[in-house]
């Protein structure tokens, strides 16, 4: 229930934030006297598009902390405590970034990194995969979790959203109103956006979200090879990450809230792997196997 509420909360909030600047900017008003500007239509989609990705992206680090109930380790209380903390931070110099923030959540394997840059990350491992994983596998996974920050991946994924929600915006709302014009009488003078545009718009943003997800997926599936390579570069050798993602093959791992579940560590085959935003395991251990 309260991920439910922090999700719905969050997203009235970005939706009125960019409502108002829309407002204030005065790129709501593409469709004014019955024409379509393109040029503001393109700047109202951009700004909701990018918006809405910047904003979450800004919120990330705080999101991932309500929606797992992560703990930030600011003094370790314990060896485990201690040692994850080395541990991130001997990585994270090896990786030649800013300590990430270190926390812990409960639940079943799993870890994530979030933040909106190099210099104000979190990197996150839950209980069960410290309980499951052995030193050096564990390791392993934090090193994936590092590379994701070094290699700025939240940074990327956010503008490729953002891209992408732009056309989604963009294009809906122009089929919407040619759809719109066509429906209406040759004698019928323009009174604002008739029923065909506001159903076809609808329509449009839940088709193109759809193939939309699918492109952000992919990209997301390509960052995670490559966090894997960066893992065993980290490591100084392959074969401690392809233990872990053995391992985690024969676990269950735990599902992350909606909004984090492309930090995490696991993904689907089949059709659904076409929006999972991680390859299956045996294909990121294959790749693994096969580097030079």
């Amino acid at each position: 229930m309260k991920r439910i509420v922090l999700f719905l909360a969050t997203n009235i909030a970005i939706m009125l934030v960019l409502g108002i600047t829309v407002h204030l900017l005065g790129l709501n008003q593409f469709m004014a006297g019955g024409q379509l500007n393109l040029t503001m239509l393109l700047g109202f989609s951009a700004v909701l598009g990018f918006g809405g990705s910047f904003i979450s992206l800004w919120m990330s680090k705080t999101i991932a902390k309500w929606s797992t109930g992560a703990q930030v380790i600011d003094q370790p209380r314990n060896d485990t405590e201690r040692w994850l903390v080395q541990t991130v931070d001997r990585l994270a110099r090896r990786a030649n970034i800013p300590m990430p923030e270190v926390a812990i959540f409960e639940g079943a394997p799993n870890a994530f990194a979030t933040g909106p840059s190099k210099s104000n990350s979190l990197v996150a491992v839950s209980t069960g995969l410290l309980q499951s994983m052995s030193r050096e596998e564990a390791e392993a996974v934090l090193a994936h979790e590092v590379a994701h920050v070094a290699n700025g991946d939240m940074v990327t994924l956010t503008l490729i959203q953002g891209v992408v929600n732009t056309f989604v915006f963009f294009i809906a709302r122009v089929v919407g109103f040619l759809v719109d014009q066509a429906l209406r009488k040759d004698d019928e003078e323009s009174t604002g956006q008739g029923m065909g545009y506001f159903i076809t718009v609808i329509v449009m943003e839940i088709t193109l979200g759809i193939l939309a997800s699918i492109i952000v997926m992919y990209f997301s599936r390509k960052r995670e090879f490559r966090a894997d390579a960066g893992a065993a570069q980290l490591m100084g050798q392959r074969q401690p990450m392809i233990n872990a993602l053995k391992r985690l093959g024969g676990l269950q791992s735990g599902e992350l809230p909606s909004q984090m579940a492309a930090s995490g560590i696991s993904g689907k085959g089949g059709v659904m792997a076409l929006f999972s935003s991680h390859p299956p395991i045996e294909e990121r251990i294959a790749a693994l196997s096969t580097q030079g």
